[in-house]
């Protein structure tokens, strides 16, 4: 039989806020569901108003299909169900109901049946002036008060009228329906942010670029959009971190990783000893404790001071010995992201090689491989332990002080946790403009002292000075954004550490005065939540050091995911070189998908012979070279040796019996003999010499005051192009390949010199597969 007794239990009325250390279960179960009610309704309509007049249905090709999308929806559906269980549990498994259940009940579920409707609305209509992106205010601020509700449950953690000791079945299931609304709400809240049902971008700009049809060309390092967040893709950039925070096949560093966690645990209990024997000198010096027992807490407490570090922000012992034991596992993770990186960007095709900008790539290069160490460490070792002292500091002011205490903590701290996610969220993209116009200021940099010569030969030097001055205060105006906007943040940080600060003292003092707490007390609460803060006021340098080395690593996470446009099959086997046999059998190929440059070309090499190819530039000569060197794979054909398809084999094993000689030779900044023996790096200098005399070199060689330690210069500048291009006939002869591809090779030669080189190659060529592109 169900019994429907008064509004609030016996004893208690509405009006009653806090009794028996908690909140009334009367007063919370009727505030709660009102205010969400309130919102979700009353400014929910309002929304819907504005909607209807003011909005436009969204086109259905802008809507992203989403799974998490359909998981907001379960979940308000799984919120709106649990209520209705916890109805039918009081009247079938009680029998008792007060009107405050009733009322919990009705509203609550009718505030979240409007938060899932305006979730509907938000998916299908938008604001045609609005030029933001997620979901709105009203829907935001809903679920976050719904979240910050069910954690004010906790301050009543101490209540006998709640449901924390589980002593019976009715409250076994009270606490479980509240799991359920507390998980529910936390990845309601945490989705909300991301809003994965609606676009990443404001729609409005959506269809004005679709209505111009705007062709976006894609660059080399991806442009991000400007109000994208840092951690989109989150789970992405951890999971390709992971393997540099775990040295997989490392023992030893990774037994110093579990050390490290380990010292960083014990850090966190030290910071709770610390203020508690700082407590206990000051309640023995103020009661006269005797001499002996006040000595020991004295030493106790300085070699806990000891190990958690001294004033001024000092690191402590455990600390320091923590940084050093770290430094091994830091410069594994540096070297594994360059050495990986670097690998990478060599297997990259050429297509990609010849599109890039060096200093764009190289600065990329140098702020992601950087901000990776910086990233694991702020990550563990800071804000790992940050929230974790947080959490055992309103655990332990709830229970050994009072539930006000860890109230104060915890608004304070969600306060400021929330505003310095909000607001460094906000200035996001004022540091990756400031990033985009550094890498703008550093490539024309590069690209202006790569072209050197150029620059000399039209009198361009004003006009590159100019160009460099502007990208610098186009950076220097993003770089002031950037700082404006820190200062911002900071001045918030200090007002909420400021009050929060207030009001714990005033409350404490007045506890003290009416001698509920005892002058150590004060002392204990005044030295462990300034000790609390100061790393809470590193929070939001953790946490934008963390948001900025994300930025930094965007485009290097771009770099780690640009596909290899030429890569080895599966089951590619190795090139069993026999006699030298190439054939091209209808092969077509395109640079670019509007203009095809080879169609249908077959042709035959017998081994041991020579063919030239000759005819006007752009006609696909140099082509024929890069795509039998397998540079690029053709669009339709096939290209063997010996009967193999080359795009069958590995790269390694057909680039091994290849010999190329470029028509633009680069040379490393090295000197001659270095240059040379990039063809075989392991020949002796005596190799070096003799294929240098089969290039006709050796003589010229000669006459350079230090000889064969001559050095070149950037790509080989200090020489003649004549110089560089009998260099690189030297390096492919001293490679000894059994086919040989000569690529203009003696196109920047005088008469005499190439009479005397074509008379060399002649030699070299000798019963070897040979293709010669030449324009006569």
């Amino acid at each position: 039989m169900v019994v429907l007794n008064s509004y609030c239990e016996a004893n208690t009325t509405l009006s009653e806020t806090w009794t028996q250390q908690g909140f009334s279960p009367c007063f919370y179960f009727t505030l709660i569901p009102a205010v969400l009610l309130s919102v979700a309704f009353l400014l929910g309509a309002l929304q819907c108003a504005c909607f209807r007049k003011y909005g436009t249905a969204m086109e259905p090709k802008f809507v992203p299909a989403s799974r998490l999308y359909r998981l907001q929806i379960v979940l308000s559906v799984v919120l709106c169900l649990q209520f209705l269980v916890y109805i039918l549990w009081e009247a079938l498994g009680t029998g008792i109901i007060y009107g405050y259940m009733i009322v919990y009940v009705c509203l609550s579920a009718v505030g979240w049946v409007c938060a899932t409707a305006l979730l509907c609305l938000e998916r299908t209509w938008v604001l045609v002036q609005d030029r933001t992106k997620g979901h709105g205010v009203i829907l935001l601020l809903f679920w976050s008060l719904a979240f910050v509700a069910e954690n004010l449950a906790l301050v009543s953690w101490s209540s006998p009228l709640w449901w924390w000791s589980l002593e019976n079945t009715p409250q076994k299931v009270q606490f479980s329906l509240w799991v359920v609304r507390y998980v529910c709400t936390a990845l309601l809240f945490v989705l909300g942010l991301r809003a994965p049902g609606l676009p990443r971008r404001p729609y409005m700009l959506l269809i004005n670029e679709d209505e111009r049809d705007v062709e976006n060309g894609q660059p080399l390092l991806g442009q991000n959009e400007q109000s994208q967040s840092t951690w989109k893709n989150f789970g992405k950039k951890v999971r390709l971190l992971v393997p540099y925070m775990w040295p997989a096949g490392n023992f030893l560093l990774q037994c110093l990783v579990l050390l490290c966690l380990c010292l960083l645990a014990a850090e966190r209990v030290i910071n709770v000893f610390v203020p508690i024997y700082y407590k206990k000198i000051v309640n023995a010096l103020t009661d006269g404790t005797s001499w002996r027992p006040l000595a020991l807490i004295v030493c106790m407490y300085v070699f806990l001071k000891f190990l958690q570090g001294g004033a001024a922000g000092s690191s402590g012992f455990v600390n320091n010995l923590r940084s050093f034991i770290w430094i091994r596992v830091q410069q594994y993770t540096n070297r594994e992201v360059q050495v990986r990186l670097f690998a990478h960007l060599h297997s990259l095709s050429l297509r990609w090689h010849l599109g890039r900008k060096t200093g764009e790539v190289l600065r990329s290069v140098d702020r992601g491989t950087s901000s990776i160490n910086s990233l694991l460490s702020y990550i563990v070792f800071s804000i790992f332990p940050t929230i974790a002292d947080i959490v055992i500091a309103i655990i332990y002011f709830s229970s050994a002080f009072n539930a006000w205490f860890g109230l104060i903590v915890f608004v304070c701290m969600v306060l400021y946790l929330g505003l310095t996610i909000v607001i460094t969220e906000w200035r996001t993209k004022y540091r990756r403009e400031m990033n985009t116009r550094d890498n703008e200021a550093k490539s024309k940099a590069v690209d202006s002292l790569l072209n050197f010569e150029t620059v000399k030969y039209y009198n361009a030097e004003s006009y590159e000075v100019n160009r460099f001055g502007e990208a610098i205060t186009k950076y220097q105006v993003a770089e002031w954004k950037t700082n404006a906007s820190l200062a911002l943040l900071n001045q918030t940080q200090n007002l909420i550490i400021g009050l929060g600060l207030l009001t714990g003292s005033l409350l404490c003092a007045y506890f003290v005065t009416e001698n509920k707490f005892q002058v150590g007390d004060y002392v204990l609460f005044a030295t462990y939540i300034v000790q609390l803060y100061t790393p809470l006021n590193w929070f939001g340098t953790y946490y934008r050091a963390i948001q900025g080395s994300f930025i930094d690593m965007e485009n290097m996470f771009e770099l780690f995911h640009e596909d290899q446009e030429v890569k080895d099959d599966l089951n590619a086997g190795t090139l069993h070189f026999k006699a030298g046999r190439i054939e091209f059998e209808n092969v077509h190929f395109s640079y670019l998908n509007d203009r095809e440059i080879l169609k249908d070309i077959s042709f035959v090499v017998m081994p041991g012979q020579t063919m030239a190819l000759v005819g006007p530039s752009g006609s696909g000569k140099s082509t024929i070279i890069r795509l039998l060197f397998r540079f690029y794979d053709v669009q339709d054909g096939c290209i063997a040796i010996d009967g193999q398809d080359i795009s069958k084999v590995t790269q390694a094993s057909l680039r091994s019996h290849i010999g190329v000689v470029p028509q633009d030779t680069v040379l490393f900044n090295d000197n001659i003999c270095n240059n040379i023996r990039y063809g075989r790096v392991t020949a002796m200098d005596e190799e070096v010499e003799e294929a240098a005399r089969a290039a006709d070199i050796h003589e010229r060689i000669m006459t350079f005051p230090l000889g064969y330690d001559t050095q070149v210069g950037e790509r080989g500048l200090k020489l003649s192009g004549g110089e560089k291009q009998r260099v690189a006939i030297a390096r492919t002869i001293l490679k000894a390949p059994e086919i040989i591809l000569l690529d203009e090779a003696t196109s920047a030669l005088d008469t005499q010199t190439e009479r005397n080189i074509q008379a060399s190659l002649t030699k070299v060529c000798a019963n070897r597969t040979t293709i010669v592109v030449a324009h006569r």
